[in-house]
């Protein structure tokens, strides 16, 4: 593995829930990386070169060629490297159920968008009650819960990263907007399942600091920065 990892760059940024995918991916399958720090206010000509078409962040690079999209990358991570910490089951059914929740919140994300970037209003308050149906759903059709610590089973998955946003990026965007969405008494199972999710040694260690995230969604909802001016170093 480690002549094959030598080889293998991720660009990202501190507060991308996407660039927090891949890392975690990454880590949980013991595979060596260089992380590269993205200033998007002023874009690197490697991001550029690398993902010439959305110039988005994350792009994980393996001997030269660039992959893109956080799931799809998680994906190819687990088909390169198939030995050791599983990121996807083995089953084929099972790997389409995994694969329907990784579709389902990544397709409800514009939802939590609409919900913060619009402060009060009729768009504000039908984001809201999808977002409520979205964690109505969440927690009374997937898998969480009972015998499940995760997603995934035992042990997290490529679909407990999917939802991390939900664990971890929720709460400073409750925090800035004033609305409590989350609440552990509306949702016992998914509330649950997000103390494990942060507990996990390697999410821990790469979750972005709640205040500095805190702080970034304030000036995303005051100024419209779709990145800190200048980003502090990680």
């Amino acid at each position: 593995m480690g002549e094959e990892s030598s080889s293998v760059k991720l660009i990202g940024a501190w507060f991308s829930s996407f660039s927090f995918k891949v890392k975690c991916g990454l880590e949980l399958k013991g595979i060596k990386y260089e992380y590269i720090k993205e200033d998007l206010m002023n874009k690197s000509e490697m991001l550029l070169k690398y993902n010439p078409v959305y110039k988005k962040i994350p792009v994980f690079v393996h001997g030269e060629k660039p992959i893109l999209e956080s799931m799809v990358i998680l994906e190819y991570i687990e088909e390169t490297w198939p030995n050791g910490y599983p990121l996807l089951p083995k089953d084929p059914y099972e790997k389409s159920i995994a694969r329907f929740w990784i579709k389902f919140i990544d397709e409800k994300g514009m939802s939590f968008r609409t919900f913060f970037k619009t402060p009060s209003g009729e768009e504000h308050e039908k984001a809201k009650g999808e977002i409520m149906e979205i964690l109505k759903t969440i927690e009374e059709q997937s898998a969480i819960g009972d015998d499940n610590k995760f997603f995934g089973g035992d042990k997290i998955n490529a679909v407990d990263l999917a939802f991390a946003f939900v664990a971890h990026w929720i709460e400073p965007m409750e925090e800035v907007a004033g609305v409590k969405l989350l609440e552990a008494h509306k949702f016992p199972k998914l509330h649950a399942w997000t103390e494990r999710f942060k507990e996990n040694s390697v999410v821990k260690n790469n979750l972005p600091d709640f205040h500095r995230l805190m702080g970034f969604f304030k000036d995303v909802k005051e100024y419209g920065y779709l990145t800190p001016p200048s980003p502090p170093p990680q």
